[in-house]
């Protein structure tokens, strides 16, 4: 039997209080993700294949070395990863911003992540459900995609490139559910890097819903 919520401590600190800090944290990273897309956008970077493979080389490489290094210091590296994540993302938004309407399909990505996101972390709070059921699912999924995704550079494919995207956003809403259950269940041991998993959750599927309101637009 699941120990009740309310009952769950790290040494003095409450469940509750844990949740709280950790979401914090994380509107602190994605602000510093902000700042660096901006910059990014201010530097005219473009976006190419070679772009693309840095982004995922940050952005995949960043969580490893985190994990890696303990105290604060890798409290300090998360923020330089996420600003560097934004930094690498912002040529991305440009190309999205550069279509014709393309502020409307950034502003209407955002504005969607920001409900999702919202939606899934209150609904996974609110009612303590335990989804780590779905772990070997959606790392396996993950694969799935990564893999559909490198086959489409080559294949170039406009309906696989929406179909991808369609089921990124569905795991990513997953993936939501099953971090703040994490954070939740298991939140004194693995704070930051629950918090470190949720920012690669938003990051994903705002990604993807640029690419699916691109198309939904007719612009893509």
């Amino acid at each position: 039997m699941n120990q009740p919520a309310s009952q769950i401590r790290s040494g003095a600190v409450p469940l509750d209080s844990i949740v709280r800090n950790s979401f914090i944290l994380l509107s602190m990273v994605l602000a510093v993700a902000g700042v660096g897309a901006f910059i990014g956008l201010g530097s005219g970077l473009t976006w190419s294949i070679g772009m693309w493979v840095g982004l995922m080389v940050v952005f995949i490489g960043g969580p490893f070395l985190i994990r890696a290094v303990k105290g604060q210091a890798a409290i300090g590296i998360t923020f330089v990863w996420a600003g560097l994540v934004g930094f690498l993302l912002s040529p991305m938004v440009s190309a999205y911003l550069s279509l014709p309407g393309g502020s409307a399909i950034v502003l209407n990505a955002l504005g969607t992540t920001a409900v999702l996101f919202s939606a899934l972390a209150g609904y996974a709070v609110v009612s303590r459900r335990n989804f780590s059921f779905l772990g070997g699912f959606l790392f396996a999924g993950l694969f799935v995609v990564l893999a559909a995704i490198i086959a489409n550079i080559f294949l170039q494919i406009p309906a696989l490139s929406v179909t991808i995207s369609a089921v990124a956003v569905l795991l990513m809403s997953a993936l939501i559910l099953y971090d703040v259950s994490r954070l939740i269940h298991n939140g004194a041991e693995n704070a930051l890097d629950v918090v470190v998993s949720l920012f690669a959750d938003i990051v994903v599927m705002f990604s993807h819903l640029l690419n699916l309101f691109a198309f939904l637009s007719g612009d893509d």
